[in-house]
């Protein structure tokens, strides 16, 4: 990233996104890497983390068997093993152990899988299953992580040794605790444990009678620990025993180490694998708790962000049960500078970090919160000016700062650059601060940036409207309600409410009135002319709802209208069927019963010509069902040609969905449908937007 800088992180509050990924990781590793994330500028390297990002998310969404991403970091096994005739540590050993069964159960994974989920395959290509880590080492642990006595003969004979001591010692201790409490000797707790030797607690005024070594008394003086005589050397051989027992460890350690030394490669692969799967999971618990996804990558510099919303706004809402409202916006080489403006606490500034921190965690490789459908692209400059940030320590004003950072941008900024401005402009007089403010828009435009801008500023809502490829959007309010409504409307500057906004918050009507006859009067004029385009835009907008939900209506009811008819005909076809089928029935039941009549009992030569009319009768009815057969296999042949044969046209049409771009039937012209109600779709073209029946679209992505 060429420009991305910790002031830029600070205004977007991407650090905040860092903190939740770093309480997500597992280890100190992936924790390390997380705090460091920034923004990746390359279109294939990004590509590539976004698809493993992407189809590690789908794994869990799914409802895979993945194993549990829980682990000890291997760095200290790693580095002991690279230092000739060092030795591990028994924690050590469970580490590698815990790691290699660990791995082994995702390379089961991706042999099972990793025709769909090539990327994580390619993740864990230097891994595979083995048992070359598993077997030496429960050769010499056992499940409790002890060292077996089977690790070597030496240990055997050594270990059964000190059970044998330590038998003999608990015998004795036992028949010499017997044997005090009888005489009264022993305080009121018989014994204790000191130095992993088991002693008399003896009252201190009988001490001298009893035999063995003091190894302690009470914090009063009242009582005395002894080691019984008989046991004191036999816990010196005992100790001996244990001194040994520790050397045939390290030794049996040791050799375990250099057999582990042989796999350190592998080894190696485990912490790489491990720590890139702990922080593919920080992400993937994030795209889950953000609802996020992943946009269409574009190597065009375009934005199609559809119901995009403020990760942390969304995080913040779902605790507190608010709702979060999601914008909608597109920008491309056409429509590169977009000026926001409209009311204050009408969600400006949110929206401008809405597109920020959602482009920034993109270049981080995290999924997004935005419908699936938008397109995204890469910028090699994210640059902001969000905010008061006066500077005490050098002496700055918010104004002097701003022109600091101003200045930065201007020798910066190229087409591949996305700026960020809040309240663009304010800090200094309204006209001198605006006139200067129109300037640096014009020249920012001119290196073919890319930018969100918020303004109260008549003249960069002017100057947007004037330039080809800028672009006005307000932020709605509701007249009738006198509250905001929090939704971006492309097309239009907004008025700034300033009067309205005060209203809402108890201002006396008399100082908003003394307040507007202070004011040029085009100007006041103006601002109303926008507000009320704008309150007519909104009425607008909900008589085409209104209309149109009444034409869903009236489709519904005609759909509904239609079924019934043709459940009505059908019936009515299958009891022409039955009809047809009983007359056909019945005439041949009174031919037949013809033919009894005229049979003859007395005459053979009559019975016979009979006979023979029943024949030709039965050949002619033979042929004519026959025929029927064929004319219904080839009618059903043609129907089920006719429903392979579906027009392309009307399958297109099922794919068209919110998000989809399109084009309509006779034009060449693309566009993204942003409101899909019934068969009604709204599509803009560019700045444009307009209303078409499905049928009349076609299907592209």
């Amino acid at each position: 990233m060429l420009q991305f800088d910790a002031q830029t992180s600070s205004d977007l509050e991407f650090d905040l996104i860092k903190v939740m990924l770093h309480n997500y990781c597992h280890g100190p590793s992936a924790q390390m890497k997380v705090v460091d994330l920034t923004p990746i500028s390359d279109f294939q390297k990004l590509s590539g983390v976004l698809n493993l990002t992407d189809e590690y998310v789908r794994v869990k969404r799914e409802g895979l068997r993945f194993p549990r991403i829980e682990f000890n970091e291997l760095q200290k096994e790693i580095t002991l093993l690279e230092i000739r005739d060092s030795v591990l540590t028994e924690p050590s050993f469970q580490s590698l152990l815990q790691a290699t069964r660990l791995v082994n159960e995702v390379m089961k994974f991706t042999l099972e899988h990793g025709d769909r989920y090539t990327n994580i395959k390619n993740l864990a290509d230097r891994c595979y299953v083995t048992s070359e880590i598993e077997n030496p080492i429960i050769a010499v642990f056992d499940e409790k992580g002890d060292v077996r006595d089977s690790a070597s003969i030496a240990l055997s004979s050594i270990r059964q040794e000190i059970a044998a001591i330590r038998r003999k010692i608990n015998r004795n201790f036992n028949k010499e605790l017997q044997l005090l409490a009888e005489k009264g000797l022993l305080g009121d707790i018989t014994e204790v444990f000191l130095h992993e030797r088991r002693v008399l607690s003896i009252q201190s005024s009988h001490k001298r009678r009893v035999p063995g070594m003091v190894l302690g008394s009470s914090k009063t003086g009242t009582l005395t620990y002894i080691e019984p005589q008989i046991n004191v050397p036999l816990n010196f051989e005992l100790e001996m025993l244990i001194d040994d027992e520790r050397k045939e460890i390290i030794k049996i350690l040791s050799v375990l180490t250099k057999e582990l030394g042989k796999s350190l490669p592998l080894i190696k692969a485990y912490q790489y694998l491990l720590v890139e799967l702990d922080i593919l999971n920080a992400k993937a618990r994030l795209a889950n708790q953000l609802n996020g996804n992943l946009p269409a990558l574009s190597k065009e510099s375009e934005l199609n962000l559809i119901d995009a919303f403020h990760p942390i706004l969304w995080i913040t809402n779902q605790k507190t049960g608010n709702k979060t409202h999601p914008q909608t916006l597109r920008m491309n080489k056409h429509a590169r500078m977009l000026v926001i403006s409209g009311p204050n606490a009408g969600g400006k500034s949110i929206t401008l970090k809405t597109v920020g921190l959602i482009q920034v965690m993109l270049q981080s490789g995290l999924l997004v919160p935005v419908h699936p459908n938008s397109t995204m692209c890469i910028f090699q400059q994210i640059l902001t000016d969000i905010g008061d940030n006066q500077s005490i320590e050098n002496q700055l004003s918010t104004y002097s700062y701003r022109l600091k950072r101003m200045k930065q941008f201007l020798e910066v900024s190229n087409r591949r650059t996305l700026l960020l401005l809040d309240e663009f402009g304010t800090g200094s007089d309204p006209e001198l601060g605006g006139a200067l403010a129109e300037v640096f828009f014009e020249e920012l435009y001119k290196k073919k940036s890319f930018g969100v801008i918020t303004t109260h500023y008549g003249n960069i809502k002017l100057k947007a409207a004037e330039l080809q490829n800028a672009i006005n959007g307000s932020m709605l309010f509701d007249r009738e309600s006198l509250e905001p409504l929090f939704k971006l409307d492309i097309g239009q500057p907004g008025s700034s409410f300033t009067f309205e906004v005060a209203t809402i918050n108890g201002i006396d009507p008399k100082l908003i009135e003394s307040a507007k006859s202070r004011l040029d009067s085009k100007k006041v004029k103006l601002d109303q002319l926008i507000s009320d385009l704008q309150a007519e835009k909104n009425q607008l907008k909900k008589l085409i709802d209104r209309n149109l939900k009444s034409e869903s209506e009236s489709m519904k009811s005609k759909l509904e209208a239609d079924r019934k008819k043709s459940e009505l005909d059908e019936k009515l076809s299958v009891q022409k069927e039955h009809t047809e089928r009983n007359n056909v029935h019945l005439h041949r039941g009174k031919k037949m019963s013809s033919f009894i009549d005229h049979y003859d009992v007395s005459s053979k030569n009559k019975n016979k010509q009979l006979v023979e009319e029943v024949r030709k009768y039965l050949a002619v009815e033979k042929s004519k069902l026959e025929d029927h057969k064929k004319q219904e296999k080839l009618k059903k042949a043609t129907v089920e040609k006719s429903k392979k044969q579906k027009p392309k046209a009307k399958q297109n049409q099922e794919k068209i969905t919110k998000g989809s771009t399109v084009r309509l039937l006779n034009g060449k012209e693309k566009g993204t449908v942003i409101e899909l109600e019934g068969n009604q779709a709204t599509v803009a073209f560019g700045n444009f937007k307009t209303k078409a029946a499905v049928n009349k679209l076609v299907f592209i992505r």
